[in-house]
């Protein structure tokens, strides 16, 4: 079964994806996920440059050999570029091999572990008033984890709240806009906040809520020992995670539990953390960390520690991401949790896919591989435009971590 043609897809139905088309001479094709948000044409290169050119010829149903060959042949290794590229082509590959099989994705990797996915929403609000009554139209629609982030006050713009109230998102502008940021206003604010959405809705909604890597550890710290009345889910990306160590002072002060990863793209990036059992949960994502094959060692590596999955799951990501992800979460045996940000209508009509969504839980489907494929021609309606993450600043005008 010969790789015959494989080609990038770019479009922008409100947001920019990169989606990956591999077909064998069979005709069967496969599809997968290359979306690095903010650096989106990094990938496009890589693919078109140098890993397509090595595809071609080669056997589709050897998913291992080519991971090994895009990974150990490249010498430089690692890194969000490469591994986008890599997990885009393992991902359509394992596509290409459940429509052989006439099976669904869940189904090769071993079959399901559980009936259905619970998932995490997002409830954003510029004060405090208008964040409760997001949490509270979350838990109307049946969402048991809702993950909650509340403008600051004193600080004219914080990460996660969209500033004209529509859904949040961050890559805003053609060039980097520039946040302000205070750490002493954002760590006096917070358990304030968690304090009134327990007082409203009581203790049985899982409540999440992301530092996104703001904090130093002592500072994390802190924090994480602050909220522990309010017994949130987890705590995400509390300090940047560049330094695993940095996580065994956090663990050794807080019983809060942790979850960090969405920015991981090897098993080197989360070693420590899980073998020393500095987290709770992992966030790294199949389109970033080298697809399902090298996802599954690591999910493998996790279980041995007690460490569960929470993959990442914002708008960011394709559709074709969230279908292959789905079909990894109905089947892994260390899962945790879903994020689930909706995609718009336009997001929508580019892609087809068969997972479902009913109040909180999802359930992938049963179609032959991961079950989501591209609409090209209504994808052309929607060409590249770029858009870029803000930068951070503290209140002094050092540049800090977005």
């Amino acid at each position: 079964m010969k790789i015959t043609d494989a080609r990038v897809i770019v479009c922008s139905p409100g947001r920019n994806f990169v989606t990956l088309k591999i077909i064998t001479e069979e005709g069967i094709y496969g599809i997968g996920d290359a979306t690095l948000n903010g650096r989106e044409k990094a990938v496009v290169s890589y693919l078109e440059d140098y890993l397509i050119p090595a595809l071609i010829g080669k056997d589709a149903r050897q998913i291992e050999d080519i991971w090994q060959y895009l990974y150990r042949g490249a010498y430089w290794r690692r890194g969000p570029v490469g591994m986008t590229a890599i997990a885009a082509i393992d991902v359509a590959l394992w596509d290409i091999k459940g429509k052989v099989a006439g099976m669904p994705l869940y189904q090769l990797l071993g079959g399901k572990s559980r009936d259905r996915i619970m998932t995490y929403t997002h409830a954003n609000g510029a004060c405090l008033d208008s964040t409760l009554d997001e949490v509270g139209k979350a838990i109307e629609a049946g969402y048991e984890a809702v993950r909650v982030q509340c403008g600051v006050p004193g600080m004219a713009s914080t990460y996660g709240v969209s500033k004209n109230g529509e859904k949040y998102e961050p890559a805003d502008a053609a060039l980097p806009t520039e946040n302000v940021w205070s750490t002493e206003k954002y760590l006096n604010f917070v358990p304030r906040l968690f304090d009134e959405v327990r007082s409203q809705f009581g203790h049985d909604v899982h409540l999440l809520h992301d530092v996104h890597h703001r904090l130093t550890p002592i500072e994390a710290a802190r924090l994480g020992k602050e909220l522990e009345p309010y017994h949130l889910f987890w705590l995400e990306d509390c300090v940047a995670a560049e330094n695993q160590e940095s996580f065994r002072l956090l663990r050794h002060h807080t019983t809060t539990p942790i979850a960090v990863g969405e920015v991981f793209n090897s098993i080197h990036d989360c070693r420590v953390l899980i073998q020393n059992q500095y987290i709770d949960y992992l966030r790294a994502t199949l389109v970033h960390a080298g697809g399902i094959t090298q996802m599954r060692r690591i999910a493998d590596f996790a279980a041995l520690y007690n460490v569960r999955t929470g993959f990442h799951g914002a708008t960011d990501l394709s559709p074709v991401c969230m279908g292959a992800a789905l079909h990894f979460d109905y089947w892994v045996p260390n899962f945790g949790i879903q994020e689930h940000m909706p995609h718009s209508e336009k997001m929508e009509s580019v892609f087809r896919f068969d997972y479902t969504f009913e109040k909180g839980y999802f359930t992938p489907g049963e179609s032959p591989g991961h079950g989501v494929d591209i609409d090209e021609n209504e994808a052309a309606k929607y060409p590249y435009r770029r858009a870029m993450l803000p930068v951070n600043r503290l209140e002094d005008g050092t540049l800090w971590h977005w």
